[in-house]
């Protein structure tokens, strides 16, 4: 009876115990059974590229060319030993403006750099010579010999008829990430940014492409993939990427960087007309009058030849408050800053109409904007 007993518990245990060792395996059997018949998923076809995706990809491909990456230097003197080495001083970017190898980028890329190199997209790099810069725009051109398969230059598009909303891209080396498209709308325009030298850059494109450190100098590209803009600084706490980026408005560098060529530098449009912005409030809280006061003509100005009135002042202490500054070209004046900031959007040699107040008399007047002189 004892026998029997036992012999049904150990066949009861015996069961359980192989019952046990065969779930605790079949985990393992169930591996094996897949490694054994594991085989690459089948692909899902996946059909054509959206529209606008294929237009993104052909702007890029178009464009990337033309985009250089900046690797700037600055020589630096051992005070004991007296050698001369350079240091990395930072990388930007910039684009090939015409077929004899200018470059444009932002000036402050180049700032301080004793040396300039750029590379081309296919790898090739080249030293380049600084031939001209407007520190107030924030542009600078380089010149590098490519001697053969010189890249094309970028698309010129206009800015004067932007509309907030349209597509945006920017094409650029953030971080040393070289060759990188980011993508986004226009965000606002007419911007204005007052930079570290002091120097107010106007009428700036606000973008939220993704603009980071070594996208200066970059294009700004339209959807037709044509240069809208010169990507230059952004709006962060952090100094990185937060949504809000800058560039300078295509129309503005087709002015500027013409001159930087030819000239080596900007020459900033003048009425030839002498004013001061503090003597200008004063004088229009005492007078009551609203405008620019002219105190004196440039000798041998346009303004001059065309009988513009400065103050004139008599033996006896009493003066003829001369003529008053209105309006430029149908844009009206308050202040000096007006007369800087309307000028900016012409260049030397343009004709301009000015409206001037003269005794109560408003009379106009057709001037020559010729260069501003330094002033000493």
């Amino acid at each position: 009876m004892y026998d029997n007993y036992f012999k049904r518990l150990f066949a009861t245990a015996f069961i359980v115990m192989a019952l046990m060792i065969f779930w605790q395996s079949l985990p393992l059997i169930e591996n094996f059974i897949i490694a054994q018949q594991a085989q690459p998923r089948p692909i899902t076809p996946r059909g054509s590229l959206a529209e606008d995706e294929k237009t993104t990809i052909e702007l890029f491909e178009r464009t990337k060319d033309s985009v250089v990456y900046i690797a700037t230097s600055k020589a630096v003197i051992d005070p004991w030993t007296r050698n001369i080495y350079t240091i990395p001083r930072g990388t930007g970017s910039g684009f090939v403006w015409d077929e004899f190898g200018h470059i444009v980028t932002n000036y402050h890329v180049i700032e301080g750099a004793s040396e300039a190199r750029v590379q081309l997209s296919d790898g090739r790099d080249y030293r380049a010579v600084l031939i001209g810069a407007s520190p107030s725009h924030d542009l600078a051109v380089l010149r590098i010999n490519v001697p053969i398969k010189r890249p094309h230059p970028v698309m010129i598009g206009t800015s004067h008829d932007l509309k907030v909303g349209q597509k945006a891209f920017a094409i650029g080396n953030p971080f040393g990430l070289d060759w990188t498209l980011t993508t986004g709308i226009i965000s606002a325009l007419d911007r204005s940014m007052t930079e570290e030298n002091g120097a107010v850059i106007r009428h700036l494109i606000q973008t939220d492409a993704a603009i980071n450190p070594g996208n200066s100098g970059g294009p700004l590209l339209d959807s037709a993939g044509r240069l809208i803009g010169v990507n230059t600084a952004i709006y962060s706490p952090s100094g990185a990427y937060a949504g809000i980026g800058f560039a300078i408005p295509v129309d503005t560098v087709n002015r500027i960087v013409p001159q930087l060529i030819a000239y080596g530098q900007y020459l900033e449009p003048s009425l030839g007309i002498e004013t001061d912005e503090r003597i200008n409030h004063l004088a229009q809280t005492q007078l009551g009058f609203d405008g620019v006061m002219v105190l004196r003509t440039v000798p041998g100005s346009f303004a001059e030849k065309a009988g513009i009135r400065g103050i004139t002042v008599y033996p006896d202490g009493s003066f003829d408050l001369g003529d008053i500054i209105l309006s430029i070209n149908g844009q009206p004046v308050h202040s000096v800053k007006d007369i800087t900031d309307i000028l900016d959007n012409y260049k030397v040699g343009d004709r301009v109409t000015v409206e001037i107040a003269r005794h109560g008399k408003v009379i106009k007047k057709e001037l020559i904007l010729e260069p501003a002189r330094s002033k000493k």
